[in-house]
């Protein structure tokens, strides 16, 4: 019992100091949003020890990625700008309600392949909206729901209640809902069969249950439940992304960005026996593309590729092993 108060006092002491940092955060102009996220990113990458911030997996991960294409310099600004970028996106999600309507959303978006999913989305059809830990991936969820397309938004319910009550209410303010990562594949499905959309981040390692497909030319273990249920409910798989443009296009008070889209995916183009692992191979692919576009916009901390490869087995040591057996 006493343990159980203190961690209730803990979370409720973590809830206080974060909405004293939306408070301030609530007012900060463009300008001092990207002072404060050079300040953070200095802290992060030149001061703190490397341990503390995972800068060696962000090095090796973009290493690996990019090869002969980054310089160790070229790495190590691109990491720098990832930091820049998650607090200038804490900010910009603080600010979206009160900054962002229907009346204003094309000084502050502009689209790729509008089209395109507008005709998915209205297809009648269920669709899976796909991206990753990338650009403002919290923006574009909103988006959706200002144009009145209401979403399942899979995700993870964090420790904190109290938090997560504070997310849960920021995203369903559009009109989305959420579902829980873990053991919420009955309401996915119920969405699905009833032709309703879902929005989910589909570029964390699966571990070993995982379908190992290219991402970055390294196999990386990936959910293949996505392909299963695009398969199963005939729904479409869209691959978008969210990137803040250069820092000279702003609108107003506000920045702008690209909403868009890389792909469409249609189960029903998939016959093949490996239809499943096919399909996860393209939406990963297009993930990719989109990271392209801009990686100092991606989350290189995550240990996307941890789960190794299992290795194949040749018809050689088949045979040993029969012989053997």
């Amino acid at each position: 019992m006493k343990f159980m108060k203190q961690n209730k006092w803990r979370r409720l002491l973590e809830y206080a100091a974060f909405r004293c940092l939306i408070a301030v955060i609530w007012m900060l102009p463009v300008r001092l949003q990207r002072l404060l996220a050079w300040s953070l990113a200095t802290l992060m990458c030149r001061v703190l020890p490397k341990k503390w911030t995972r800068y060696d997996i962000a090095f090796e991960n973009i290493r690996h990625s990019f090869g002969d294409e980054f310089s160790d310099e070229k790495i190590d600004q691109t990491i720098f700008g990832m930091w820049q970028h998650l607090l200038r996106m804490v900010c910009e999600m603080v600010q979206f309600p009160h900054k962002v309507s229907c009346n204003n959303i094309y000084d502050v978006v502009q689209f790729r392949n509008k089209n395109m999913v507008i005709e998915s989305m209205c297809s009648g059809r269920p669709v899976i909206m796909l991206s990753g830990h990338f650009g403002n991936w919290e923006m574009s969820i909103a988006t959706f729901g200002i144009f009145g397309f209401p979403m399942g938004v899979v995700a993870r319910t964090l420790d904190n209640q109290y938090l997560d009550d504070w997310f849960r209410q920021f995203r369903e303010s559009t009109g989305h809902a959420m579902i829980d990562k873990k053991g919420g594949g009955g309401e996915m499905q119920d969405r699905l069969s009833n032709n309703q959309h879902l929005a989910l981040l589909a570029d964390q390692d699966a571990g070993r249950r995982g379908i190992f497909v290219d991402f970055f030319g390294r196999p990386a273990s990936t959910y293949k439940s996505i392909a299963i249920l695009a398969q199963r409910y005939d729904a479409l798989v869209c691959v978008g992304y969210s990137i803040r443009l250069r820092d000279d296009a702003h609108a107003g008070n506000w920045v702008k960005y690209e909403l868009g889209c890389e792909a469409i995916l249609d189960p029903r183009d998939y016959t093949s026996k490996d239809a499943t692992t096919e399909m996860t191979q393209d939406f990963t692919s297009a993930l990719e593309r989109a990271v392209r576009r801009a990686p100092e916009q991606y989350f290189w901390v995550h240990r996307r590729w941890k789960t190794p490869q299992p290795e194949k087995k040749t018809k050689k040591a088949d045979q040993t092993l029969r012989h053997a057996g």
